[in-house]
């Protein structure tokens, strides 16, 4: 097939694109950034430009939408709206002009809201953060499409945290601070968390290609691990100790809201915050029943991951 992945560029569209590549299909990349390991195959414009998504989509098969606005310290807040929903509008748009009845779109359970008890995919929306608002409105827009025609079929996939080689969000910022010795554990540790690993996400959603009709997943690797499972894994793999001292969550929400408070005055963007704080302390886990009853088997476990991670991002940097 003749395939768009727009945000081919980014973390997950790079291994996407290498999957797509390796079946056989013919692979164009539409990214704001042009990729570096596929320069040659990139379109370098914006998901906001509809004239460019048109000329893009045209003699495609079909569309893969990874482009998001997805970082926790987002400024103005009205560009998670500019990218995640008026984004989807315009693929949407972009689909009709050029008669393509396939697109996959990749979510977030952040639509679910946090603390939830292992939702489905039927659990209703409560997102708790703008992100998780405007992929839910995209989900909706995308819908719409899926319904004005039977020939039109769509894949949502609603990854849980994902993580990998070269990727530099919150796992790889937890990876670093347990190696340099500045981790202290917020809260008691037991809450679990749904991660996924970039490999098999990429791979998942290769295959997603081939589906007719209407599907949405959820998509993590189990088994769920606790943040204590996560940090002893972390740090087995890096062959360093954990500090026994635990931070009670309130002390650390208390510090979250003083960073909060200095990067409001002062500009600048700190690791630390309380949206962050209550992430990690938070119970984030999902249910893959829809996922595994479709047959998918992964081809890395969680802490077949974490360590292709450590030894690509770490050990090779020392």
């Amino acid at each position: 097939m003749k395939v768009l992945v727009i945000g081919g560029s980014g973390f997950i569209g790079t291994r996407l694109v290498d999957e797509l590549l390796e079946q056989g299909h013919e692979v164009s990349i539409f990214d704001v950034n042009r990729s570096e390991k596929y320069p040659h195959l990139t379109q370098q414009s914006d998901v906001r430009s509809l004239k460019d998504l048109k000329a893009a989509t045209e003699g495609k098969d079909a569309i893969y939408n990874l482009a998001a606005e997805h970082r926790d310290d987002v400024t103005p807040l009205s560009l998670y709206h500019d990218v995640n929903v008026e984004g989807a509008k315009n693929t949407v748009e972009a689909a009709k002009a050029n008669g393509i009845k396939r697109i996959i779109f990749t979510s977030t359970v952040a639509i679910y809201g946090l603390n939830k008890d292992c939702p489905d995919e039927n659990f209703p929306a409560e997102p708790f953060n703008e992100y998780g608002k405007t992929k839910w409105e995209a989900e909706k827009i995308f819908k719409a499409w899926k319904d004005s025609d039977d020939g039109h079929s769509l894949s949502i996939l609603r990854p849980a945290v994902v993580f990998g080689e070269g990727n530099r969000g919150n796992v790889y910022n937890l990876i670093a601070q347990i190696n340099t010795g500045r981790f202290i554990m917020i809260g008691n540790g037991q809450n679990k968390k749904s991660m996924g690993y970039v490999g098999n996400i990429a791979n998942f959603l290769s295959l997603l290609i081939h589906h007719s009709g209407y599907a949405v997943y959820n998509f993590c690797d189990k088994p769920d691990l606790t943040s204590t499972d996560i940090t002893n894994t972390i740090a087995a793999g890096l062959g360093k100790s954990l500090p026994r001292f635990k931070l009670p969550l309130f002390v650390g929400m208390v510090a979250g809201s003083m960073f909060d408070l200095v990067a409001k005055l002062s500009g600048k963007k700190f690791p630390i915050s309380v949206i962050r704080i209550k992430k990690f302390a938070a119970g984030t886990t999902i249910s893959t029943d829809t996922l595994i009853n479709s047959g998918y088997q992964p081809k890395y476990s969680l802490q077949e991951g974490i360590n292709r991670m450590i030894e690509c991002d770490f050990k090779k940097e020392t």
